[in-house]
């Protein structure tokens, strides 16, 4: 029987035929996770210009610069599915606040800043936590003193609670006589007088009047997050717009047409703009493997921190409030609506159970009205979720992305917020994946570092940053850590439309691979938080390398 010389061509390719492949670099004696379940692991890889063409146990089956990883970790890229990525830029160099554990701690450590960085500029960032100090929300006389004339908004971590000193709130014109805006709200004290603290939608009274930064501020800022994602073995990130959207797309076409990508880029707009994004796309198209867009986010309410996440029944701690939306929830639906009628990807920001669940609903409803296809809903945080929205992401193929890490921090204050029933069903990773649903992990950074090793020891361990939960907060909701890896690699591919050429390693897909200096599966998980990033491949460039 005479086979013909296309499959023969095939079989040598699989299986040998006493002929090798040229390879560009072929790593050898690795620990290789691949994400496959075809073929789970290996100890070879090689790659080929941008694609993986080998993976498998004999490093003879292919000819190529080798490099000996001597049992180091091969995995998928890491892509990390929520980041507010030139926010982050700016905060590699701005004030940090997180770490200030007292009051005096803030103030100084901010008195410190300005006299390290003098200007008239705005002083920006902060990721403060007034939990740490042991709940009291931080006050415009902190910093008064020491900013003067100077304005300043500092920000929560979470990212929905800021504080501004009396020279932004007066150029922002927040007086004792000025009413809370919608989905948002103005702290005052007993006398009626603006403390500074703003949450959510409040916050828009200051930072709508902070003049934008310039096209190359924004590059520095690109630059400096690129940098500093490759060294955390993160390949791919999904940005869901630090500054409205536009301004971080063009920013990053920008870097594209300068051959400055360091990783792959997935850009997010407002929800509110998806005929703007409509009419883009129809000009531009959706990009390409390295940069893409075409997606939305909206908001449906706040945070656990700000107390201003949405429930079903009020907070421990603030027995009148139930939280907030954020935005108009027939708003909401008509966007949604629309925009999935458009083919755009709707991805929509839900802490609270009663915001899960509401926003499951109007994806329900947008799947009814625009019929069945494959659309990729996403909920961004999916964080306290009710007995039925843990069902319905999985009846809905909604796609739940989640930020592991954020446990860590609230596992220290949620019990003053909800009682137990409630966080029984928060962060649910374990409980999601047992229902079906593709659970997907990021960092929200700049809210968490930008770190998936952090991501995943929080996700196998649930060890908060107290250290009251040595055995895991909610220990059933823990997982493997093969789970939390497919979480941050072939998930978040297919959260991004990318899954198709990232996410595992597999012969003919882009070569996006992470290296890491220890096996992940073969340590304790307490361990696993010092697991350092060796190398870090994109579309087979050598992005990283520590040089060790």
């Amino acid at each position: 029987m005479k086979i013909p010389p296309l499959l023969f061509s095939l079989a040598c390719l699989l299986f040998g035929c006493g002929s090798t492949l040229d390879a560009d670099k072929v790593f050898i004696n690795a620990k290789v996770w691949t994400g496959d379940s075809s073929q789970p692991s290996a100890t070879c890889v090689a790659i080929k210009g941008n694609q993986i063409i080998y993976v498998g146990n004999d490093p003879s089956a292919v000819n190529g610069e080798i490099i000996d990883l001597k049992g180091q970790m091969l995995i998928p890229g890491f892509r990390d599915n929520h980041t507010h990525f030139l926010a982050g830029g700016y905060g590699l160099a701005s004030v940090q606040l997180k770490n200030a554990n007292t009051p005096s701690a803030f103030t100084e450590t901010l008195a410190q800043f300005t006299q390290q960085n003098p200007g008239t500029q705005w002083i920006l960032g902060g990721d403060w936590d007034h939990e740490a100090w042991g709940g009291e929300l931080p006050n415009k006389n902190w910093i008064d003193s020491i900013t003067g004339n100077r304005p300043v908004l500092l920000s929560r971590y979470d990212g929905h609670m800021a504080l501004a000193n009396s020279a932004a709130l007066k150029l922002a014109k927040i007086t004792q006589y000025t009413n809370n805006p919608s989905g948002g709200v103005i702290v005052k004290d007993a006398t009626g007088d603006p403390t500074g603290v703003l949450k959510d939608e409040a916050m828009n009274l200051v930072s709508n009047i902070i003049p934008p930064p310039t096209a190359q501020e924004l590059d520095t800022y690109f630059e400096r997050a690129s940098k500093h994602a490759v060294e955390h073995g993160i390949t791919a990130v999904d940005d869901v717009s630090t500054f409205g959207g536009w301004q971080d797309l063009e920013t990053y076409r920008r870097a594209q047409t300068a051959n400055k990508l360091l990783c792959r880029v997935y850009s997010f707009v407002p929800l509110k703009d998806w005929q703007k994004l409509d009419e883009y796309v129809k000009k531009n198209g959706k990009g390409d493997a390295m940069l893409h867009w075409g997606a939305l986010k909206g908001f449906v309410d706040g945070s656990l921190g700000s107390t201003t996440a949405w429930f079903y029944t009020p907070y421990l701690d603030e027995p009148k409030s139930i939280g907030l939306t954020v935005t108009d929830t027939a708003n909401l639906r008509a966007w949604v609506t629309e925009a999935d009628k458009a083919r755009l990807q709707v991805t929509v920001h839900a802490i609270g159970d009663k915001a899960n669940d509401f926003i499951l609903t109007v994806f329900n409803y947008a799947t009814f009205v625009n019929g069945k296809r494959d659309r990729r809903f996403r909920v961004e945080h999916a964080q306290h979720l009710s007995k039925a929205g843990i069902a319905n992401f999985a009846a809905q193929q909604v796609i739940p992305s989640m930020q592991p890490y954020h446990l860590y921090d609230d596992g220290n204050f949620a019990f003053k917020r909800l009682e137990d029933d409630r966080l029984q069903r928060t962060y649910a990773f374990n409980s999601l994946l047992k229902a079906g649903a593709r659970l997907t992990f990021g960092s929200d950074w700049t809210v968490a570092p930008l770190d998936p090793i952090l991501g995943i020891y929080a996700a196998v361990t649930r060890h908060t940053s107290d250290g009251k939960n040595p055995n895991g907060w909610y220990a059933s909701e823990k997982i493997t850590v093969e789970q939390a890896l497919a979480c941050y690699t072939a998930n978040n591919a297919y959260a991004a439309f990318q899954d198709s050429i990232t996410g595992k390693i597999k012969t003919g897909m882009r070569a996006d691979i992470t290296i890491l200096n220890k096996d992940l599966r073969s340590i304790k998980p307490e361990e696993i938080k010092s697991v350092k990033v060796m190398r870090t491949i994109v579309d087979g460039k050598e992005v990283y390398f520590s040089g060790n």
